[in-house]
């Protein structure tokens, strides 16, 4: 993972966030076009991006599914 130097835009969080904000969030449109998943914490948002594979995505969120 590398820290990001711009700024994606359209942000999503999983539709199982329910807790007031506190979670993951990605910008799947940005992946889509550049091929890395940019990732960032919703409680800050103008804070630190990182990017990270589609390989490895895809194992946190298979990770997170078993959890």
């Amino acid at each position: 993972m590398t820290a990001a130097s711009s700024s994606p835009t359209g942000w999503m969080a999983s539709s199982y966030s329910t807790n007031g904000g506190n979670c993951v969030q990605w910008a799947p449109g940005h992946a889509a076009v550049h091929g890395v998943v940019p990732v960032r914490d919703s409680k800050v948002a103008a804070g630190p991006v990182l990017m990270v594979s589609i390989e490895g995505w895809a194992g946190l969120v298979c990770l997170a599914r078993r959890v």
